[in-house]
């Protein structure tokens, strides 16, 4: 099985666990990213059954429009039983690095709103510690030399990501080098240094259950 044959298996393993519980006033997380498209893409055959989506990126938002799926905007919408989103690493404990495609704010927002977090992956995604994939740092764009300064101190890496900028107006640092042996400590440590907006550690709300795509098939992972 290819890694996007992996993708596609646990994009529809993951719409076959939220679909016993559709209803026709459900209003749906989704995010952003290569399988999340996949999802919206398998989705769009029973848009006939549930009310609509909330999208944590533009890019996902005129998705689900072209699927003729109408997308609501957060602040209109109280309740969002499910999150349906991919990850860039995930850890035994369900902490995630997530911000590969640069919508990590809207992600870590939309997953806050969320009852279940229902994460889908392939399995090169596993990881026993965080850091191999560079940790993405929003940034407001006055303050991204400072941050860069303040993250050198935390023992990362942190490069500039050229030409990126964010649904927000912000810029993203990437993070090298760093063993994330505390991801709860270090998310929220980075995130009091001014100027950043978010970082891409999503461990004080992680995934509820990943479902990871395997050559044997989609194995699921929970706390």
């Amino acid at each position: 099985m290819t890694q996007d044959e992996m993708k596609k298996a646990v994009a529809q393993a993951a719409l076959d666990r939220i679909l016993p519980h559709l209803e026709e006033d459900t209003i749906l997380g989704i995010g952003t990213g290569s399988t999340a498209n996949l999802f919206i893409d398998a989705l769009a055959a029973h848009k006939t059954r549930f009310d609509g989506a909330v999208a944590s990126s533009q890019a996902s938002a005129d998705r689900l429009k072209a699927h003729g799926i109408p997308v609501y905007d957060l602040n209109s919408v109280s309740n969002l039983p499910f999150y349906i989103d991919g990850a860039d690493e995930f850890d035994p404990h369900l902490n995630l690095i997530k911000g590969g495609g640069a919508a990590l704010t809207r992600e870590k927002i939309v997953a806050a709103v969320s009852k279940e977090f229902i994460c889908i992956v392939d399995q090169t995604k596993q990881v026993e510690v965080l850091g191999n994939f560079p940790l993405p740092v929003e940034v407001i764009p006055m303050a991204r030399s400072y941050v860069a300064r303040e993250l050198v101190k935390l023992g990362g890496d942190p490069e500039y990501r050229e030409g990126v900028v964010t649904d927000n107006g912000n810029v993203i640092l990437d993070v090298f080098n760093l063993k994330i042996v505390d991801p709860k400590a270090l998310e929220q440590q980075i995130n009091m240094l001014t100027g950043v907006v978010t970082n891409g550690l999503f461990a004080h709300r992680g995934a509820n259950v990943i479902l990871m795509g395997t050559p044997q098939g989609v194995q699921e992972i929970t706390a």
